[in-house]
């Protein structure tokens, strides 16, 4: 049974969502607080804000979060300035504002911030309210990364890896990969994992790609999740172990990853590592056809077509042919041609 893999690039278009931060616990007195914040204390300020943001001690209220936010960034408080540009972009106590968001990320990563160059270099490499600019985004994340913040780090190690923005090179990926891996970041484990597997950057070497996989996998990163279980499957550099590879593809598709579901059902459909259940393989190869995958609705349309599982019918089976056809699976489009030409 051939198993589906997916690429480097899966891990890496996974996206992370944006955060408000502050750089000082809200453990203060609400009241001392907001005196403190009516004075002008900046720093007072800036944690009042947060509050109404997140919505701790106080009722989440994004209008007043901003104006707090306001009167701190006015004061240069880099972090103030930073979480306006993140309130600007995801529009919330304000009409959504690209540029306005690029303005506020400016003015954080002109502080040095390195969330704020990093902010930065994202809207630079998605050309949200400026020109798209790799290169420029680059030069931010460099910053960023030179001050040792993991997720700009990860964003390097990408940029290395296919060459935008900066000259490609599989070493220097792999380095700046490291680096952010080394401090938990899941992302750039598993894609640390992917150059070990690879030998992208680096010397081929499976057992140290299971170790980061593993990693990111303990960390509930799907992508991870499934290729552990691979190499679980194939027994590289682990013991060949089919109902432990079922235990990860498992925990990566119930994360409704698509892949995952895939593998899983296959397992279920040869009865490797768990019972054979024909009816459960139609479950999962069904979660995975309707997120597009073209195996799986292949797959799907077999069942359909043998009536195994399920209840056998020929039009189904011609539709997820079809289907799988279309999204470029060749032997959907081989099969579809022959449920035509044959009659019933």
């Amino acid at each position: 049974m051939k198993l589906y893999i997916t690429g480097l690039l899966a891990a890496f278009l996974l996206i992370q969502p944006a955060r408000v931060c502050c750089e000082i616990p809200l453990q203060d007195n609400l009241s001392q607080l907001q005196k403190e914040a009516q004075l002008g204390n900046a720093v007072a300020q800036n944690k009042l804000a947060r509050m109404y943001y997140t919505g701790q001690g106080v009722k989440q209220d994004y209008a007043e979060a901003m104006r707090w936010y306001l009167k701190a960034a006015g004061q240069q408080r880099a972090w103030a300035q930073l979480s306006l540009g993140v309130m600007h972009e995801k529009g919330q106590g304000v009409k959504q504002n690209f540029a306005e968001a690029l303005q506020w990320y400016r003015k954080s990563a002109d502080q040095g911030l390195p969330k704020g160059e990093y902010y930065l270099g994202v809207v630079y490499e998605k050309g949200q309210g400026v020109k798209q600019d790799h290169e420029e985004a680059a030069r931010w994340f460099t910053k960023a990364a030179d001050q040792g913040l993991a997720e700009a780090q990860n964003k390097l190690g990408l940029m290395y890896y296919t060459g935008k923005g900066v000259n490609q090179d599989q070493a220097e990926a792999a380095r700046w990969f490291t680096k952010a891996a080394e401090q938990g970041l899941a992302l750039a484990q598993n894609s640390l994992g992917v150059l070990y597997y690879t030998g992208q950057g680096v010397n081929q070497d499976y057992a140290e790609a299971a170790t980061w996989f593993r990693k990111a996998a303990g960390q509930g990163l799907s992508v991870a999740e499934n290729k552990l279980g691979l190499m679980y499957y194939t027994g590289q550099s682990v013991k060949q172990d089919y109902a432990e590879a079922a235990t990860w593809f498992r925990k990566a598709a119930v994360r409704g990853f698509a892949e995952a579901q895939l593998n899983l059902g296959m397992q279920y459909y040869t009865g490797q590592g768990v019972s054979q259940d024909y009816a459960e393989a139609a479950s999962w190869y069904r979660k995975a056809a309707g997120q597009g995958l073209a195996e799986a609705q292949y797959n799907l349309g077999v069942l359909y077509f043998n009536g195994s599982g399920i209840t056998k019918d020929r039009q189904k089976a011609k539709e997820w042919y079809q289907k799988a056809c279309n999204n470029g699976y060749q032997k959907a489009c081989d099969d579809y041609r022959r449920v035509i030409e044959q009659p019933n």
